[in-house]
């Protein structure tokens, strides 16, 4: 049974830094591609940063230069490591992988990570 757990969300203020994590657990970790997503209230999930089995990192546009996604696969857990933030980095963050064989989608509980002043 594939479960993600993230922990790490909490409350800070614009310019401040939070690392999230997401322990993985049902799987051979090291031979999955993992992401982090965000939800505002009222707006569609994004992704925001994706690392590869193999280490290579994309994100989205406007976390660039502000956040590092990083895995420790004999943890088997990634982080996002979250500089620089801004009020509009609001929202909950989830941890999502898909099965290599079924292509099942897996998602976290989901963190909320709120950035006010």
């Amino acid at each position: 049974q594939v479960q993600l757990v993230e922990s790490g969300g909490g409350l800070v203020q614009p310019g401040g830094s939070l690392r999230l994590s997401c322990a993985a657990s049902g799987i051979i970790f090291s031979s999955y591609a993992m992401g982090w997503y965000r939800q505002a209230p009222g707006k569609q999930r994004e992704l925001v940063a994706r690392i590869s089995s193999g280490g290579v990192t994309n994100y989205e546009d406007s976390v660039k230069g502000r956040f590092t996604i990083s895995r420790d696969n004999a943890k088997n857990t990634v982080y996002l490591q979250m500089n620089s933030l801004k009020p509009e980095d609001t929202a909950v963050y989830y941890c999502n992988t898909r099965h290599l064989i079924t292509t099942i989608n897996y998602w976290g509980q989901g963190t909320q990570v709120t950035v006010s002043s």
